[in-house]
């Protein structure tokens, strides 16, 4: 079969990636009301996609935002069922002069797909839809697959409980199936066992009710921009940790034995230092810097404004400032305590010459796959067939929000099979995705299918 697999894909190389080519270039940006349209769009042509390689009953299901894309193959009930789940909306571009060529203009330099969802999320749902179409045409499908495409995935995934708990019924699989992550390398191939949660809130402060004369009013008026910066600068302390009382409480530390697995996970430092242009790291003490990227919480600042930004000058004390403000959080934390406890904590913070209201966004609770699944060893042979190397567990900083919710709701194992790289510049300018990746991945879930259905079966 594997032989087979590679020919099919080989054949219709050209077309797999025009057709992906073709989704990029639609601008599904979920968190900005003008491009709603064309989020729809992103969808319908997931549908269109999907009805292209013969898969039945699709549908869009509505929810309170953007539609799910629904699609099944049910080739026989007694087999086991595949969910995929991935998304079709991406993050905004901005800032635009910072990409070599526009977002949604896609381009394939130096072997790289650069376009905005290249990576995150569409080049590697794409993976799954080509490698359903392959096991199709060569009639090798061993297993049922449905596919559960959301639009809201890069705004917190906030309507997909609603849609999880109405059809629970249509949902019932085996396992969860998810491209949306990274592994360390073409060379060391890895499957990520963990994925940080999110708690993600704005911050606003207010000080006097109008901008003022900076001449006039400063040196008596409390300057909401200033104000804003001393109290985000008191989250952290001289040892990067997080001085939100209360904060980790429910963080598990790992042991001495997960630790050094950890740093089995390969992981250049001088390099990590190198493509990103800086001198050194710095996060909580007492950690390496992978180990911080990946096990233990965060908080940082997302964006951050207020006053006046325009050319030239225009002397004011700003009326009011604003942060964006982000924690990622590790397995055992809550996001709705966290959420709780960033408030409380930062409404004390402030002084009674100015007013301070935290409005929560959107969040999600951390997840841990676990390795003796069906699911996760049939990942495992398929990437050792593919790659002829044992892949490594390991653990990645990222978030997907909704996974806590499909553990809970469905109660089946959930594989995260990405083929991405940290360096695929995902939520930045230049976002790209590797075409060996790309055609590795549909290869990979092929080789899936086949392992998951021999091991179901002992």
């Amino acid at each position: 079969m594997h032989q087979e697999v590679l020919e099919y894909i080989q054949k219709n190389r050209d077309r797999f990636l025009e057709e992906l080519l073709c989704w990029l270039r639609i601008p599904s940006i979920s968190t900005d009301r003008q491009y709603r349209e064309e989020v729809l769009n992103s969808a319908r042509y997931l549908k269109e996609q999907l009805a292209a390689i013969g898969i039945e009953n699709i549908q869009l299901i509505p929810s309170e935002g953007f539609p799910v894309v629904y699609g099944e193959k049910i080739i026989n009930p007694a087999l086991p069922t595949v969910l995929i789940y991935g998304h079709y909306d991406v993050q905004p571009p901005d800032p635009l002069e910072l990409w070599n060529s526009p977002p949604f203009e896609p381009v394939i330099k130096d072997e790289k797909i650069y376009a905005r969802g290249a990576c995150d999320d569409k080049g590697q749902v794409y993976m799954h839809i080509k490698a359903v179409e392959t096991l199709l045409k060569l009639n090798k499908l061993p297993c049922n697959v449905k596919f559960f495409i959301e639009g809201e995935e890069e705004i917190g995934s906030a309507s997909l409980p609603g849609v999880l708990a109405a059809h629970k019924d249509l949902l019932q699989c085996d396992t969860i199936l998810i491209s949306d992550t990274s592994m360390v390398s073409l060379e060391q191939p890895s499957i990520t066992t963990s994925l940080r949660g999110l708690a993600y809130v704005e911050v606003e402060v207010t000080g006097p009710n109008r901008d003022l004369h900076s001449g006039v009013y400063g040196g008596a008026i409390d300057n909401p921009i200033f104000r804003l910066c001393k109290m985000i600068a008191s989250l952290k302390d001289e040892n990067e940790r997080i001085t939100i009382p209360g904060f980790y409480d429910d963080v598990k530390e790992l042991t001495l034995l997960e630790r050094r697995m950890l740093a089995e996970v390969p992981f250049d430092y001088a390099n990590y230092l190198l493509e990103l242009d800086i001198r050194a790291t710095r996060g909580e003490s007492g950690y390496t810097a992978l180990e911080q990227l990946t096990i233990r919480p965060t908080l940082e600042v997302n964006g951050i404004w207020g006053g006046y930004t325009g050319e030239g000058s225009k002397t004011v004390i700003p009326s009011k400032a604003y942060a964006k403000i982000s924690m990622r959080l590790v397995p055992y934390q809550d996001s709705e305590k966290i959420t709780a406890l960033f408030k409380k904590h930062f409404e004390s913070l402030a002084p009674p010459s100015v007013k301070v209201e935290v409005r929560p966004h959107h969040g999600g609770n951390p997840y841990i796959s676990d390795i003796n699944s069906v699911s996760y060893r049939a990942a495992a042979a398929a990437i050792k067939q593919s790659f002829g190397k044992e892949p490594i567990a390991s653990r990645e900083g990222g978030s997907i929000p909704i996974l806590a919710e499909f553990d809970k709701v469905l109660k089946k194992p959930i594989v995260l099979l990405g083929f991405g790289l940290d360096t695929d510049a995902i939520h930045s300018p230049n976002e790209h995705y590797g075409v060996k990746n790309y055609f590795k991945g549909i290869e990979t879930i092929c080789l899936f299918y086949y392992h998951f259905a021999i091991l179901s079966r002992n």
